[in-house]
């Protein structure tokens, strides 16, 4: 009996004639046999490399066929390429093909989606099967704690979704590692598949289909100066990126959460990971959480009823607090509607002075969440996002997202910037759709040039952070002076509804 073995590119019109020959052979000839080995565009140079290295052969071009000897003791004696199975075909079966190279290509074409489409199919039922690995570092904190219940529960990645948790902290926090795993345990989650403890990172971030970075570098050690906290910052992403980058996921999604530098964390691993889709990396903004927060005791109502409030910049820095397109949903006012009927924030908010120095002053707390904070709104915070990337963000809602910037907003590209973005078929996109006038328009470019800083100073670039604030060319000299942009725009006019907070790391917070 003669077997065959034949291989080649999807889209290549030789393998789809050598295909259809080799179809006709096996369907007159009872003692032929083929066996087909269909490989993408894109793998198929690392896989013919690999055949041939393991088989001592030498072919280079698709399709690859050969005979199977295994009845004798032997791996495979190579045919060829198409011509040579050609001749084979002619000489010992008087068999020929005479396709025309349209045809070819036509077919060739529809092996590539046929092949897609069972790719995509075979990965589908792979999900089904294997759990979402999920990896969490500094898991014995208080965030993780609250998070674990929230990524088992089925309402974040879908009620037919298993999961495995990693937790990955260091040595001496093993015991307790143990103790979060015992109660996972008790709580018999069904969608939970395991949940593993790690205090090393040997394996670290293994087949990683989310990553949770919580680590703070302010939480090792008293850091003296900033310069130094972020030459930490990127020390510890040059271990983290490489790692990442060759155990996790090509698609893995990362999310960055941290009192400090956050934003350089997530370019730092970008960088470090090169293979990761940088729109795979993002970093939270938890002031969106806290100024919701604190608008709702104002106005007497629920934080949830509050949409679309923005932050701009760094997400655990110098940041914006825009309130220009903030919604009031369910606010208990003078005219009332159906649940999609909402208020503009700034029709209803008249307290100009409480916004000038109430509200500014507590969000531009560095340490606001840092030392106080037991865990649950930062779980929430992490668990929304997570929750709106696999099933969609709700319509017309914006979240703000530390994100790599492409040149949105007349921004510099190539910095983590938190933005208003929205999520939509496993992705985010950012609403570039939105008006920004031009004061805060260069209110936003210096944020960037503190974001830019911090990286020339991560890259050796640069010395020191803030040697003398830069501010764009064109804006006028009084803005180097230490007033918000909130001040600025409630002083200009009573009228004009633009109400902002302008937060920088000042080295007495990071004491």
């Amino acid at each position: 009996m003669a077997k065959f073995v034949l291989a080649g590119r999807a889209d290549c019109p030789y393998y789809a004639k050598a295909e259809l020959l080799a179809d006709y052979l096996q369907k007159n000839l009872p003692n032929f046999r083929i066996h087909k080995i269909t490989q993408h565009p894109d793998n198929w140079e690392k896989w013919l490399q690999k055949i041939c290295e393991e088989n001592g052969w030498k072919h280079k071009r698709s399709p690859i066929i050969w005979r199977e000897l295994l009845d004798r003791g032997g791996k495979g004696l190579l045919l060829g390429g198409f011509n040579e199975f050609l001749e084979h075909a002619q000489h010992y079966y008087n068999i020929t093909s005479d396709m025309m190279t349209t045809e070819m290509r036509q077919i060739a074409e529809e092996n590539l989606r046929t092949h897609i489409d069972v790719e995509q199919e075979e990965e589908e039922l792979k999900s089904l099967i294997s759990p979402l690995n999920i990896w969490i570092n500094r898991a014995a904190g208080h965030i993780c704690y609250h998070l674990i219940p929230l990524l088992a529960n089925g309402e974040i990645f879908g009620a037919e979704t298993e999961v495995s948790l990693h937790l990955l902290d260091r040595g001496n926090c093993e015991e307790v590692l143990q103790g979060i795993i015992m109660e996972t345990e008790d709580m018999a989650f069904p969608l939970l598949r395991s949940v593993s403890p790690h205090t090393t990172l040997k394996g670290a971030f293994l087949q990683a289909d989310v990553i949770i970075l919580l680590d703070d570098i302010l939480q090792e050690t008293t850091i003296p100066t900033l310069e130094n906290c972020i030459r930490q910052v990127t020390n510890q992403c040059k271990v983290y990126g490489p790692l990442i980058d060759q155990n996790a996921k090509r698609d893995v999604k990362i999310v960055v959460m941290g009192r400090t530098f956050s934003n350089l964390k997530a370019l730092m691993l970008m960088t470090n990971a090169p293979s990761i889709n940088p729109r795979n990396i993002v970093t939270l903004a938890m002031l969106e959480c806290e100024a919701k927060a604190m608008l709702a005791r104002k106005m007497k109502m629920h934080s949830a009823g509050i949409k679309n409030l923005i932050v701009w910049g760094n997400a655990s820095g110098s940041s914006f607090v825009d309130l220009n397109h903030t919604e009031l949903y369910g606010y208990d006012g003078a005219i009332w509607g159906p649940p999609s009927f909402y208020r503009s924030l700034l029709d209803v908010l008249f307290d100009r002075v409480w916004m000038r120095s109430e509200f500014v002053a507590s969000l531009g707390s560095l340490s606001s969440w840092g030392h106080h904070c037991l865990g649950l709104a930062p779980a929430h915070v992490i668990a929304t996002v997570l929750r709106y990337w696999y099933q969609d963000s709700p319509p017309k809602e914006m979240v703000s997202l530390g994100v790599i910037t492409e040149g949105q907003f007349d921004l510099p590209k190539g910095i983590v910037f938190s933005m208003p973005v929205r999520f939509q078929n496993g992705t985010w996109e950012v609403l570039t759709e939105l008006e920004i006038n031009q004061k805060n328009q260069e209110y936003l470019q210096i944020l960037a040039c503190d974001l830019i800083r911090e990286k020339e100073v991560a890259l050796g670039e640069a010395v020191e952070l803030y040697p003398r604030r830069r501010v764009p060319e064109g804006l006028p000299e009084e803005s180097k002076e230490s007033k918000s942009p909130e001040e600025e725009n409630i002083e200009e006019s009573a009228d004009v509804p633009e109400v902002s907070s302008y937060h920088e790391i000042e080295e007495s917070n990071l004491e």
